[in-house]
């Protein structure tokens, strides 16, 4: 499962690694009112997410990492979703993995710097679809699933490597 933070729209996706290719499961974007007290909001999108990860099971939960920009407001909200995600995701015992948006981007499309329409018609393509997903940030959580899925399936390939060649050694 990939997670775009944020506490207006947070973004997930949900995809399944199926032989060679990855399929699109889930995805879509809690959404929350700027009326609510900050509290209110950081609970909802928890509840929310805790649902979702006990819905699907994922094996793993990947988070775009924090992106420092010149709104510290914004950074700090960021931080605060992120936050709630990683407790529902260990409230539900799934590990969290994190990304920086280079490496989604260069996950997706071979770039850190591709712009947000090619990563967007990138995750389509990845997942066999007929247009890119809506609205943003789902397709957004959908590209860090693909990030993680695809380092998942390195590092496991990596671990098999480690261990048969400790087997034939041994």
């Amino acid at each position: 499962m990939g997670i775009d933070p944020g506490t207006a729209n947070l973004g997930f996706g949900v995809i399944r690694i199926e032989g060679g290719h990855m399929v699109a499961l889930d995805g879509g974007v809690i959404r929350t009112s700027s009326s609510d007290p900050p509290e209110q909001r950081l609970s909802q999108i928890h509840e929310s997410l805790y649902k979702l990860i006990e819905w699907h099971q994922p094996v793993a939960v990947a988070l775009e990492d924090l992106y420092f920009g010149k709104n510290v407001g914004s950074a700090m909200r960021v931080g605060q979703a992120s936050g709630v995600a990683m407790l529902a995701a260990a409230r539900n015992d799934v590990d969290c993995f994190t990304y920086t948006p280079q490496a989604i981007k260069n996950a997706v499309c071979g770039s850190g710097d591709a712009a947000k329409r090619q990563v967007q018609r990138m995750v389509a393509t990845l997942l066999g679809l007929s247009e890119p997903p809506r609205p943003d940030h789902a397709a957004d959580a959908l590209a860090v699933a693909i990030c993680h899925g695809g380092s998942a399936g390195m590092r496991e390939a990596a671990a098999a490597a480690a261990l048969s060649s400790v087997r034939a050694v041994s």
